[in-house]
């Protein structure tokens, strides 16, 4: 392209305004800087002050913004149109103000982050700061809301199909009969739906899924495989510490002393995750005597395998009811463990327990006793009756004592059903 097809020498000067903006020499028939133009190649510039053009302001300092805010796509359409010999200068868009960075740097600040990877700690507080005890209230108060006769079927439909929930299952299958979400969150199941298997000692006492099982070891069990928690922060002091005669356990080998009650017999734990599609209500695993229950208020994160392996102690954190007696073979214990929109955990045959309480005392637990003078032995409780409830889905905890010789029925991972054996001797 020769020297004509570039205009007036003055005219393409002057469309060069701003810091440096690249420009066409036209005897070197290179690309340069402000500062490295040949005043050959423009005579309009004058020799007192270079840098203006008779007749125009002084354009050889930015009038806006500095050049490290102009994103790169802006100055690359400020050289294509120097390029195409613009009469004019090219159009200055409007700048960001400064204050938007205080927005995008906490949020560019994720990304980094988010590849070295963030402590434990920083992570519980984080998801810790998400005010889930209040939106589990809010939810379940939206459960007990009533819906019109005309919207049940389109709002349980949508969920049935979302969580892939079995309605032949339920005893009664006609949506229409179910007033609210919680209503149809606690369904109850056809008799022959879930036949309790009796040839094994201990069963499942819900539908989910198996996220653990084994033998504790070192006082710590695992929510999933890799992660831990620890016994003690889970199940809490064994004795009430008012009715303790010697201060509580502080050690590992202490505290499963006063767990392990028969000699030869080892602890033994089982994790089971209850979905949102999965039946709600939980059911005695053995025959058994319940003489404590311990209710720690706490968050109600989730308790998703996926978060379940992003958060150590996930749930000693979360609110749960720990229930605690004996079997034929020593201790034995069931846990409900809460989480997101389970707020509200029930327990049939205990009406002064209440959760997701407004305000708690972080740390702190509640305990109360079966075992009254009028009832010396506690709660007598038959393997598969009816235990409790609660909405949505959250995980059941088996810590049991057991022989050496116990033998679990399963596979990490496999979906279980209410009624089918979880082990036996």
């Amino acid at each position: 392209m020769g020297e004509a097809g570039l205009g007036d020498p003055a005219q393409t000067c002057w469309s060069l305004g701003g810091v440096e903006k690249t420009v066409l020499d036209v005897k070197m028939g290179r690309q340069s800087s402000w500062w490295e133009v040949d005043p050959a190649a423009c005579p309009a510039l004058t020799s007192e002050n270079p840098g203006l053009i008779p007749g125009q302001e002084d354009i050889s300092r930015p009038q806006g913004p500095p050049s490290w805010l102009y994103f790169p796509q802006l100055a690359l359409r400020r050289r294509l149109g120097q390029l195409s010999c613009m009469s004019k200068p090219a159009l200055k868009l409007r700048s960001w103000p400064l204050t938007v960075l205080y927005y995008l740097l906490p949020l560019g600040a994720l990304r980094p982050l988010s590849r070295v990877g963030w402590r434990p700690v920083s992570r519980v507080a984080l998801y810790k700061s998400v005010p889930t005890r209040l939106l589990s209230r809010a939810w379940g108060r939206l459960n007990q809301v009533e819906l019109p006769h005309w919207l049940r079927r389109p709002v349980y439909s949508l969920y049935i199909w979302t969580f892939g929930v079995n309605m032949k299952e339920a005893a009664v299958e006609d949506l229409h009969h179910y007033r609210n979400l919680s209503e149809f969150f606690r369904r109850k199941l056809k008799p022959q739906a879930r036949p309790v298997c009796g040839l094994h000692s201990v069963i499942s006492p819900s539908d989910g899924k198996i996220l653990n099982f084994g033998q504790v070891k070192n006082c710590e069990v695992e929510q999933v495989k890799g992660v831990t928690y620890s016994l003690e922060s889970f199940l809490g002091p064994r004795i009430p510490a008012e009715d303790l005669p010697f201060p509580p356990a502080t050690s590992c080998g202490s505290f499963r002393s006063q767990l392990v009650t028969r000699e030869g017999n080892e602890l033994y734990h089982c994790v089971i995750y209850l979905a949102p599609g999965d039946y709600h209500c939980f059911h005695s695993p053995t025959d058994w005597t319940v003489s404590h229950r311990r209710h720690f208020p706490g968050s109600l994160m989730s308790v998703n395998p996926g978060m379940a392996r992003w958060i150590k102690e996930l749930f000693c954190h979360n609110e749960r009811v720990v229930l605690t007696g004996d079997w034929k073979h020593g201790f034995f214990s069931l846990t409900a463990v809460g989480a997101t929109n389970v707020g509200s955990i029930r327990i049939y045959f205990d009406r002064d327990l209440h959760t997701n309480s407004p305000r708690y005392s972080k740390g702190s637990y509640n305990d109360f006793s079966f075992v009254t003078h009028m009832n010396k032995e506690g709660i007598t409780m038959r393997k598969g009756e009816h235990l409790g409830e609660f909405n949505l889905g959250s995980t059941i905890v088996l810590i049991f004592e057991a022989p050496k010789d116990f033998n679990f029925k399963l596979k990490a991972g496999q979906k279980i059903r209410f009624g089918e054996a979880l082990g036996s001797l």
